[in-house]
């Protein structure tokens, strides 16, 4: 059953170095947030899994918080490289980062095999790719009914799995509305799941087929108002265009990005404090 606690209390409890951990959120719902809390408390040696990293993982890469990432595709969305994930693959700052590269259709069905409890997922995929050549995770099986070869990879299994939404009830009952990426494959698949939510309401009101996780699914619900940002959460705000684009330059210079670093999120005591501070910054 899910605790209602504070997100910093979830992270010290749920959050342990050496852990694998996926924040999970496609093209909404990004679990800023969650990233912040991580770096303020200086979480170690982490794989981090996503299908699509941009900047919750730049962030935590360029903080020194990751050993490993595991992923589909990386890059600040309309914008370009994410340059500290670059920074530590090729020239190993501010530590070495060990990189395992899937297709997205892959990691998304080692999801569901996760979720399934399988231990690993199979797909008609990789037919003249040259990505099994550097992946050796991905590997073939021969159907026993049709003979056909097809791709299998090991399932996705976190120790955590962090993923925004809009609204939890106050038993820990999670409502996701608008674009589903794997967030409920993510939770389910995980050991523990930590959900960040716009708002905690008597009554989720959620609509037919609306996807709902139920609180026995998760460990921990935290109501942290904005949490996506710079992403969107459908019906709540807009996605901060302005924001992608401002962190190209910061996140090409080490000492520029280890100066934000320590301004807005070392600096702050958490999400509300950051975003009073880039809100008067602004001004």
């Amino acid at each position: 059953m899910a605790e209602i606690i504070p997100l910093s209390e979830a992270i010290q409890r749920f959050v342990n170095d050496g852990d694998s951990i996926a924040l999970e959120g496609f093209t909404h719902l990004i679990p800023t947030a969650a990233s912040h809390e991580i770096i303020r408390q200086g979480k170690q040696d982490l794989t981090l899994i996503r299908m699509t990293p941009d900047l919750v993982y730049d962030l935590l890469i360029g903080s020194g918080c990751a050993k490993k990432l595991i992923f589909s595709w990386g890059g600040n969305p309309g914008v370009g490289s994410l340059h500290r994930m670059r920074d530590a693959v090729e020239k190993q700052w501010p530590k070495p980062l060990e990189i395992e590269e899937h297709s997205h259709a892959d990691l998304a069905n080692a999801y569901v095999a996760g979720a399934s409890g399988l231990p690993f997922a199979v797909l008609r995929a990789y037919a003249g790719s040259d990505l099994p050549k550097v992946n050796p995770l991905i590997k073939t099986v021969t159907c026993p009914f049709t003979g056909e070869v097809l791709a299998a990879v090991p399932s996705v299994r976190p120790d955590v799995t962090v993923i925004h939404a809009q609204k939890a009830d106050r038993k820990g009952n999670v409502l996701i509305q608008g674009i589903l990426g794997v967030q409920k494959e993510a939770a389910l698949a995980a050991k523990r799941c930590i959900v960040t939510v716009e708002e905690i309401v008597d009554d989720l009101q959620a609509p037919m087929n609306a996807c709902v996780l139920p609180t026995w699914a998760l460990t921990a619900v935290c109501e942290v108002p904005g949490g996506a940002h710079p992403s969107y959460a459908h019906g709540y705000y807009e996605r901060d265009n302005a924001f992608y684009k401002a962190w190209d330059p910061i996140a090409r210079d080490r000492e520029a990005f280890l100066a934000w670093i320590d301004r807005y999120i070392r600096g702050t005591a958490d999400f509300t404090e950051f975003k009073a501070k880039l809100a008067q910054e602004a001004k």
